[in-house]
């Protein structure tokens, strides 16, 4: 494989005009059809084999008129102080809501609350509840709009008028986060570098590499229904791994040119070997994200695929449009002081980084660097043993927005679960449905957990009816969950009758529970595919376990971390932590998805120059180091960039987005300085030479891919290949 990519990096910087127009012209038809094809993005959140979605599926049938899975509004009313709603004045106020609500954009239905009994026992708070007839990231800005404007007349009329409800949900948008990232990651790269060339290439070839991913990414949603969320994952993947990649080859190529070789050669070298570590470390990120398809649920499935594909693309533009840039800038990537060499002359010596002296330190008392580094991420991870997963709801929500605020009122005029009304769909034989629904709404009635429960509504046919419960705990409480299972549980017991739970909290709960299911099967895939692909890449057996124990401690810790901020509430008023309670249902998925994929791009970066280093003849210890201390700064600089990208969510007012924010850059920070920087070279030193241990079977089933680019070398340089002590002897291709 170096070969070949030696070969292709010489070829890019030969052909630097060609390999240019051409990433140039595939960019600019990837957003052209960005522009042309883009069709509407779909937000309904539909998860097929869920009993909930079962239930969905059969109203849509059955009772079109129901929008079963349409949006909701839920508009609370309060009246002024010393006055009730059902005095003349407020009711007429909270009448012309209604009438506004019912002509409002794609609203199908309004409950008044004067009819339906919305009203609490004070008089004082009530709502009314519309139903559109499309999903919540359907409607437009102009629906949401008409519906924020009804409330603010309202409240120009001297009521308190808050709405809850999915139907303000606004949709997915890339934020400031992604520029903030570019900003934080040009900064760290001039630095590192101390030349602005070198740290503009990485930053060049991303933002093209992710106008490529996310282009196509948009231009598909013209002939495939994909979620609003789709391009966001695929654009902030695809510019981490991008600039990630390309620094690692610049890195190198540097390093080449540091080394007295003319760029043309430098550049074939730096792709060769560096470029092999890109492959296989872009392997993994897609390994990690394409695997999410196995979760079964759609949108997860879409975005891990769109996301592998912008993660692919940046591969390959690392291997060729970056070397094409190389060759435009020449020696111009070094420092001044550096370029003012002669072409040809290697540098006279090198300085210790503190990455060699970091290295050193650990080697020489591996051990107490081993024990400690465990022993502090096992005490962060150990609140995940109370780790909760639920879906958010308004009472997640920012206490200033107005979904808090209805939430509220009507748990105080109310009681918590009429934030989270349960569906019951009845299915019968025609004619039956309203006789088995007041059976059902009898047997439901009497169950634990349940404050009220009652017919809303039968179709024409007469063969569905659907009941309203309203559980006695909030839609995150655990006595809901187990009042949804209890109800489920009746299925069958009610002859001529079928009994299905549907609804926003019913829905929650079911994704929950098959996310919940899937985190450990998903993560079986991910950690085993990876595995086999790093034991390829190290031909070893144990550097790919120790790879996958050190990315299993720092997830473990990062759990911790976030039970211990958003479940638990240390240090909740730091971050602008508001209300704790259970961790949103997707975030595990994402996280292992996302992290396990930049941790083994660090864990293949630094372990090649080990494995590399070794292979030419260095002792064990000696190559840990040496390895290390190449890596290290560059390893260094791609997590700086990462943690400070993902910490920027932090201060979103989203209490989701902060939370997502919070856990990738805890992980990162973990597993780049905990686990790669601490516990890897304490463990490679501590195996000495059995690291590179592989028996000799599978030593001979294996292809030898040269990913260490010691065949490459040995091509080159005309250097013999000699046997090291524990890597077995190779035939130079």
């Amino acid at each position: 494989m170096a070969s070949f990519l030696y070969r292709l990096g010489r070829f890019a910087f030969r052909r630097r005009w060609l390999v240019t127009g051409l990433w140039l012209a595939v960019l600019a038809a990837a957003l052209t059809g960005a522009v042309a094809l883009s069709g509407p993005t779909s937000g309904a959140l539909r998860i097929p084999g869920t009993p909930s979605q079962e239930a969905i599926d059969l109203l849509q049938e059955r009772f079109p008129q129901a929008s079963a899975g349409g949006a909701t509004a839920r508009v609370v009313f309060a009246a002024p102080a010393g006055q009730r709603l059902t005095d003349a004045p407020a009711k007429a106020a909270v009448e012309q809501v209604v009438d506004e609500l019912r002509r409002a954009p794609q609203v199908v239905s309004v409950t008044d609350p004067f009819s339906s009994g919305a009203v609490n026992p004070a008089g004082v708070i009530g709502f009314a509840q519309a139903t559109y007839r499309v999903a919540a990231q359907d409607l437009t800005d102009g629906d949401r709009d008409a519906l924020i404007g009804i409330a603010e007349r309202a409240r120009g009329r001297g009521l308190t008028v808050e709405v809850g409800g999915d139907a303000l949900q606004p949709p997915n948008e890339q934020g400031l986060g992604e520029v903030i990232g570019v900003a934080v990651a040009a900064m760290v790269m001039v630095i590192t570098f101390g030349s602005l060339v070198a740290a503009g290439l990485p930053l060049l070839t991303a933002l093209l590499g992710i106008g490529v991913g996310v282009g196509a990414v948009t231009a598909a949603t013209g002939f495939v229904d994909l979620s609003s969320t789709t391009p966001i994952l695929a654009l902030m993947l695809g510019l981490a791994v991008a600039i990630d990649y390309a620094l690692f080859i610049v890195s190198r190529y540097r390093q080449e040119l540091g080394d007295g070789r003319d760029p043309l050669d430098a550049v074939g070298r730096a792709v060769g070997t560096a470029g092999s570590a890109v492959v296989f470390a872009g392997l993994t990120v897609v390994i990690a994200l394409a695997a999410l398809s196995v979760v079964g649920v759609p949108l997860l499935t879409q975005m891990g695929l769109a996301a592998a594909f912008t993660v692919a693309v940046a591969v390959v533009i690392a291997l060729t449009l970056l070397p094409a840039m190389l060759g435009f800038a020449g020696r111009r990537v070094l420092g001044r002081r550096s370029r003012s060499r002669p072409a040809g002359e290697p540098a006279a010596g090198r300085t210790t980084t503190s990455g060699t002296r970091w290295a050193r330190r650990i080697a020489r008392r591996p051990v107490v660097a081993l024990l400690v580094a465990v022993a502090a991420l096992g005490i962060v991870a150990v609140p995940a043993l109370d780790l909760r997963l639920a879906m958010p709801d308004d009472g997640t929500a920012a206490p200033d927005t107005t979904q808090r605020k209805a939430y509220d009122l009507l748990a105080a005029g109310f009681g918590a679960g009429f934030n989270g009304p349960l569906t019951v769909v009845v299915d019968t034989p025609a004619g039956a449905a309203k006789t088995s629904a007041a059976q059902v709404a009898r047997r439901i009635t009497g169950l634990p957990g349940v404050a009220a429960a009652a017919v809303s509504a039968v179709n024409p046919a007469g063969d569905t009816a659907l009941l309203t419960v309203v559980p006695a705990g909030g839609p995150g409480d655990s006595t809901t969950r187990d009042l949804v299972q209890a109800v489920r549980r009746l299925d069958g017991t009610i002859a001529g009758a079928s009994i299905g739970v549907t609804g926003l909290t019913a829905i929650n709960i079911d994704v929950s529970t098959k996310l919940g299911d899937a985190l450990i099967p998903y993560l079986a895939i991910v950690v085993g595919l990876a595995f086999l692909l790093l034991m390829l890449v190290f031909r070893s057996v144990l550097v790919p376990i120790k790879a996958t124990l050190g990315f299993l401690l720092s997830v473990a810790a990062t759990f911790g971390a976030v039970v211990a901020v958003f479940q638990w509430g240390w240090a909740a008023g730091l971050l602008g932590v508001e209300r704790t309670g259970p961790i949103i249902s997707f975030l595990p998925v994402i996280l292992i998805g996302i992290v396990f994929g930049l941790a083994m791009d660090y864990q293949v970066f630094l372990v090649t120059r080990m494995r590399e280093d070794h292979v030419r003849g260095a002792a064990p210890r000696e190559a840990v180091i040496t390895g290390f201390g190449h890596g290290a700064r560059v390893v260094t600089a791609a997590a700086i960039i990462m943690v400070s990208v993902f910490a920027g969510f932090i201060l979103a007012p989203d209490p989701v987005i902060k939370s997502i924010g919070f856990a990738l850059a805890v992980a990162v920070l973990f597993d780049a300085f905990v686990v790669r920087m601490t516990i890897v070279p304490a463990v490679m030193t501590l195996l000495g030479r059995a690291a590179w241990w592989l028996p000799g079977r599978l030593n001979r089933l294996l292809p030898d891919l040269d990913v260490d680019g010691e065949k490459l070398r040995h091509r080159l340089d005309d250097v013999p290949l000699e046997p090291v002590v524990g890597i077995p002897e190779r035939t130079p291709a």
